[in-house]
């Protein structure tokens, strides 16, 4: 009956995995207004230049830098734990797993990728980094790691999540960074926004507008702006969690799980614990890898793939990926960080090939299972991991009726401590749930219409 599965700091991975070595049909490149593909130098405004160089990467393996690995081990590897409470309570024959990411300082994963954007920012010489947030997960994390490694840090969170989770914007106040409701009257992206929509609720593509702008337009030249997820590079950082995770289950003799899930806003959380388990799916291994997200903000279950902006300015290139487009401001729903209009191109390309079998999933739904969790487990459970939850019972359930002893493997990806705003919503019977009229989803699409269109390539295979 072991229930958390250890490992020493020695065994922390020392390198991170990059699935763009070994996905069957390569991604197709990032796009430029002309429609014609970026170079690295054209994002030198924005990144660090070695930041850009694991961007572009396709190399299977990237070695973690000594000085990231110290500042990790202040809470990795994280532990590993065996649901038997929420198994009984299910009545399951299934084994359900999940990777306590909430340990961490920010109680997420995104500190995971944080410190080496910030570490790498500090390598280049930058003095100070803008960001966007949704939830706040991400702005915390980027502050504490910028206070760890002696940075400025600015974030734009995104107006909604800023009135409905004030601890979140303090938690970045006592790691020393600066938090605005975004969008704001600081850049012209924000400006313009709130002059068509004063009243707008915000969206992670404004936010992400907003620091882009606010960091290009730095005249000192020391400012870069970091993104938490979407990007290859951050895909990267997470696999951190997948590798302990093969580690873990091999130390209950556990060869593979059955199924792997994640939530999924930009695929960050989802992406570091599957992708890894992904690899083993490309060379033959027979794994369910499911992202989950919510039916109001349905990306990969509902969204084309397209060309698209990852900001609402259409400041960043034209990136190939599930997308609801950029103008689209989803819902208020409480699961902020997965307000998201598109998907990390690895992920949709992954989608594409049949590597991944996406699942939407009811507001309601997932809070009565982030309750049932809370409940058994006794963590309380981040709205959006609560996706992931809800998830892995509706696959614990399927394997009692099909008598079947699945091992299940899920990302616990942050605690909701910050979050109880939305439980106690819940409770009090305040929050509906919303499938995206397909209206609204064609008005937000159409513009899509005069981008590039990506091929769909894939093999078959899946």
């Amino acid at each position: 009956m072991q229930t958390k599965i250890v490992l020493t700091e020695d065994e922390m991975p020392r390198q991170w995995y990059n699935i763009a070595a070994d996905l069957p049909s390569p991604l197709q490149p990032p796009l430029g207004p002309d429609g014609n593909p970026i170079t690295p130098e054209m994002l030198a405004p924005v990144f660090p230049m070695n930041i850009i160089e694991q961007e572009v990467s396709t190399e299977r393996w990237i070695d973690i830098p000594e000085e990231v690995l110290a500042i990790l081990s202040k809470w990795r590897p994280s532990p590993l734990h065996r649901a038997h409470a929420l198994e009984k309570a299910l009545g399951t024959p299934a084994k359900i797993f999940y990777k306590n990411e909430s340990v961490s300082p920010a109680g997420s994963h995104k500190p995971n990728t944080a410190v080496p954007q910030a570490w790498y920012n500090k390598q280049f010489g930058i003095k100070r980094i803008t960001t966007e947030t949704g939830a706040g997960q991400w702005g915390s994390a980027l502050a504490f790691a910028c206070a760890l490694l002696g940075l400025e840090c600015k974030v734009f969170m995104v107006r909604i999540s800023f009135d409905q989770k004030p601890f979140r914007k303090l938690m970045m106040a006592t790691w020393g960074a600066t938090c605005v409701a975004s969008p704001s009257s600081e850049t012209n992206a924000g400006r313009q926004i709130l002059a068509q929509h004063p009243d707008t609720p915000g969206s992670l593509g404004i936010a992400i507008s907003e620091a882009i702008e606010a960091a290009v337009t730095d005249p000192t030249g020391s400012t870069r702006y970091s993104l938490g997820s979407v990007l290859n590079h951050v895909m990267l950082h997470q696999t951190i969690i997948g590798l302990e995770a093969k580690k873990q289950l091999a130390k209950v003799g556990i060869k593979q799980p059955d199924v792997v899930i994640g939530c999924a806003g930009g695929g960050s959380n989802f992406a570091g614990l599957a992708f890894p388990f992904v690899n083993d799916k490309i060379h033959g291994a027979e794994i369910e890898v499911i992202p989950v997200e919510p039916t109001s903000c349905p990306t990969m279950t509902r969204g084309p793939f397209v060309y698209d902006h990852g900001d609402t300015a259409k400041m960043t290139p034209l990136l190939p990926m599930h997308s609801l487009g950029h103008d689209f401001i989803p819902p208020p729903i409480h699961a902020g960080g997965l307000r998201y209009h598109g998907m990390a191109p690895l992920v949709s390309q992954a989608i594409i090939e049949g590597l991944l079998t996406p699942r939407a999933i009811d507001q309601l739904e997932c809070y009565e299972s982030g309750a049932l969790f809370a409940r058994t487990e006794g963590i309380i459970p981040a709205p959006e991991t609560n996706h992931a939850i809800a998830a892995a019972i509706q696959e614990a359930k399927k394997a009692k009726e099909e008598g079947k002893e699945k091992v299940i493997l899920f990302n616990f990806s942050g605690h909701g401590l910050m979050d109880l705003v939305g439980y106690d919503n819940y409770f009090q019977g305040k929050l509906t749930n919303y499938a995206l009229p397909e209206s609204e989803m064609g008005n937000a699409i159409r513009e899509l219409d005069a981008l590039p269109k990506p091929k769909v390539v894939r093999t078959g295979k899946w």
